[in-house]
Order: C-alpha cells, then structure tokens, then sequence
C-alpha cells in the first residue's frame, strides 16, 4: 500500500502513470491545466483527488511527481502564481519525471533547498507504452536519500531505476538516450526506404534486422507501425526536436560536438515545418520518402 502522493501534468505518459499508482495502492492528488483528464480519472477511482492548483498539490502531500512538455512549463509549476513552490516546506520533495533542461533541474533543487525541501531530476524513457505497462526507464539526478525515498515509486511506474549522480544528472542521460533513440529512428527510416525501393518487402527487412546486430528497440516496436504509416504518436516529434535542442544545448555547454544529431535535429525541424509536429517521432520515415522520392509498402 503506497502512501498519498500529488501529480501534475496528465498527458499522454502522466495518465497510465496516475493509473498504475492507483491500481497499487496509492492515494493520488492530481492537477492538470485543462480538466478533462483530472475528471476522468477522479471519475475511474476514490483515491484520485482533484487539485484546483499545483499549490492545492503541494499543500495535501510530502511528495510531488511532475510530468510535464517542456522546461517553461516546469517552471510556471513551480514557480509560478500558487505554484508548487507556495506550498512545499521542509521535508517535502518534488520528483520531476519531465524531460527539461539540466540547468532548469537544477535552478529548481536550488529553490527548493532554500525552503528545506529537495528535488530529484527523474526523466524516462519507454514512451506511452512504457507509461501504460510501468516499464520505463527512468535516471535519476540528486541525493542518494531521495532517491531511496521516491524508490517505491519508481517501482510502480518503472522497471530500469538508476541513480545517475546530482541534480540534473538525471537529464543528462536522457539527452544521451534522446540522440541514440533520435538517430535510430532515423537509421531505420533509411533501411526500410533502401530495401524497399530496392525492391524487397520491409516486413522481411524488419525480421532479419530484428535478429542481428541491428536489432533495437526502435524497430522492434515502431518497425511494423512504421509500415502501416501508423504515426498515432507514443511521443511527438515537437516534444524529441525540443529534446535534441536540449543535447545540442548540452553538447556545447560541454565542449562535446554532435555532428549527426544536429543533422537528425534538422530533420524533425522540416517535419515540424511541414505541420507534422504532433506525429510520433517515427514519421521521420516521411523525410526520407520525400527524399527519394518513394513510399515504403508491403510488397
């Protein structure tokens, strides 16, 4: 049985997440800036508690999880007019499984600290599927106590738990994850549009690449999606182009070049440019039909 918990931020990955802490026990009290998914939740379980505000968050629990788009929206969470930072005092902690910029995490532990409260910087990875099977990965930035604390948590949402170091540690990695994973896509985009204008079935290229050293989770779970041109996003190209912004970002803060992600960044600029912004990241495949000028098919 868990203890009462606050959330905010009920997306496409906040949702199964409050889901899966409900289904295990938890007490849940949860905000989110348009109703409707605060509504159905509440409506699904009695253990899901409506907050009018992150503040009404803050002032019903000792932890908080966030899961939210982007650095901005964080910080308005936080910072902002009855944000979470009004209600939590010492003792309290706040787990930001968002993906933000490491300085952001950070600039909010140090908030917090000044209160007597502390943060952990806790992105994830896995993607909506993750989300609703509680498989995600998920690296975790700050103090090893907090991290003990948040654990049982963890638990319930995730399967890969890793403490990484200090805050924004945890970021940090998942900048690292974003280009492999960004990369990927893109490398599979380029096999399945070369096989197939080649002239052979890209169900058949996704088996024998699914059973050597090219297997990757990428194609082993978009692969097939890809095909069908079914691009319902698990995790839309606006939200991995900010992120590649935020390796980039990273990258030059740290004196570390990033040749080929600054390509596939490039890449999701033209989807966005194009209106595809609001695709799952698989449809990279798109701009490598344009570019030769073929569409991939079951043959």
């Amino acid at each position: 049985m868990g203890e009462r918990i606050g959330f905010v931020g009920l997306g496409i990955m906040g949702k199964p997440m409050v889901r899966n802490l409900v289904k295990d026990g938890w007490e849940v009290v949860v905000h989110n800036r348009s109703r409707g998914a605060v509504d159905e939740l509440s409506g699904e379980s009695n253990n899901v508690i409506p907050a009018g505000s992150p503040r009404e968050v803050a002032d019903q629990v000792s932890m908080v999880v966030t899961m939210l788009p982007d650095s901005p929206d964080v910080e308005d969470v936080v910072f902002g007019e009855n944000g979470l930072l009004e209600g939590m005092n010492q003792g309290d902690l706040l787990v930001d499984m968002s993906t933000i910029a490491p300085a952001t995490s950070i600039s909010v532990n140090e908030a917090l600290s000044e209160r007597g409260a502390s943060a952990l910087d806790a992105p994830v990875s896995g993607g909506d599927k993750g989300a609703i099977a509680g498989t995600l990965s998920i690296m975790v930035g700050g103090t090893e106590a907090d991290f003990k604390r948040a654990h049982p948590m963890f638990e319930v949402v995730g399967q890969t738990i890793v403490h990484c170091g200090e805050a924004g540690a945890g970021q940090i990695v998942k900048a690292c994850n974003q280009v492999v994973v960004a990369i990927a896509y893109e490398a599979v985009s380029e096999a399945l549009v070369l096989g197939s204008k080649a002239g052979v079935d890209p169900e058949k290229i996704i088996q024998v690449l699914n059973g050597g050293l090219a297997q990757t989770k990428v194609l082993e779970m978009r692969g097939p999606t890809m095909i069908e041109h079914n691009f319902d996003p698990g995790f839309r190209i606006n939200l991995h182009r900010k992120d590649l912004g935020i390796a980039m970002s990273t990258g030059k803060e740290n004196n570390v070049p990033l040749p080929v992600t600054s390509i596939v960044s490039q890449m999701y600029e033209q989807l966005v440019a194009n209106g595809h912004g609001d695709l799952d990241h698989s449809a990279m495949l798109k701009v490598l039909e344009a570019a030769a000028n073929h569409e991939v098919s079951k043959h």
